[in-house]
């Protein structure tokens, strides 16, 4: 064998590990950075798709929609689309001059997941029938919960905002303290990515987060009344501002639309397959793949 093609054969899993070149050869590279509960239907359904219609590779990055958005902003990352959840991330880009337009893609909404393997799922299952109240089976003594971190996760921040609301709604002045304990509780705090593989490994018995991650996931879960699963844009004002707080740091929390944005960065190094990805996200395909996960419709204004 030559020389030349030992080299190549060598380099050639180098390259696809650091994501410089893929088993298409010179084809380009479609990079998407995106709020990782979109994993499942990033990286199986959208993805792949247009990678093969644009005779692409696809290369998927997800993480918290906060901490994506400020690797974006002080260039540590690149990516040609950025999808995140709630406006915020996407205005930390829109003041870095990196994105001047985001459309909305998709939305979702808070509920209670369970692990099918808990100790505690009878009782998770009663409560989904109406039968317990699902805050007193988060309150048993010993039960594992599990969230996100809220200070570089939109869906993290939403658990604590969830909680409180339900604090106000259900009269329990305590609710917040006795699920959640400290607001970046380390024995509680998992990355995004794993979480939901947690709660299938039954790992953690229990966790607050966003419906249509559950439902890609195959896990059982709690519907919450509108008044707390901040989904509802109309009851922005009149009741989900309610919710806020300040993490140690000084960050200030607030409620935001779970609504899903999407937006070609300035920087993109393939913004016309960028574009081209958004474009398919609106469009028919793209919104039965994301309808097929577990996602709702879009809806709210462009950013």
């Amino acid at each position: 064998m030559k020389r030349s093609a030992r080299f190549a054969r060598w380099l050639a899993p180098l390259l696809l590990l650091f994501g410089l070149t893929t088993l298409a050869g010179d084809a380009p590279v479609l990079r998407v950075a995106y709020a990782g509960s979109m994993g499942v239907v990033m990286d199986h359904d959208l993805g792949p798709a247009v990678a093969s219609a644009q005779h692409a590779n696809y290369q998927g990055i997800g993480q918290g929609s906060y901490a994506l958005a400020r690797l974006l902003a002080g260039k540590q990352l690149q990516a040609d689309v950025f999808v995140s959840i709630t406006p915020g991330p996407i205005k930390l880009l829109q003041q870095a001059g990196l994105v001047d337009h985001a459309v909305p893609v998709a939305s979702t909404r808070m509920v209670v997941v369970y692990s099918p393997h808990s100790h505690y799922a009878a009782d998770f299952a009663a409560a989904a029938q109406g039968r317990k109240s699902w805050y007193d089976v988060l309150r048993e003594p010993g039960l594992r919960f599990g969230r996100t971190d809220p200070a570089v996760d939109p869906q993290g921040a939403n658990v604590l905002l969830t909680l409180q609301l339900a604090s106000r709604y259900y009269h329990q002045p305590d609710l917040l303290q006795q699920v959640a304990g400290d607001l970046q509780n380390p024995r509680q705090i998992f990355a995004e990515t794993s979480l939901m593989s947690r709660l299938e490994a039954g790992q953690i018995d229990a966790a607050i987060g966003y419906a249509s991650a559950a439902f890609s996931h195959h896990l059982p879960t709690i519907d919450l009344p509108a008044e707390i699963d901040l989904a509802q844009p109309a009851m922005q004002a009149s009741w989900y501002a309610q919710a806020g707080f300040i993490l140690a740091n000084g960050k200030k929390i607030e409620a935001q639309p779970l609504v899903f944005y999407a937006a070609v960065p300035a920087d993109a190094k393939q913004p016309a397959l960028g574009r081209a990805f958004v474009q398919f996200m609106q469009g028919a395909q793209g919104q039965a793949m994301l309808h097929e996960r577990g996602y709702d419709p879009p809806h709210g204004n462009a950013l």
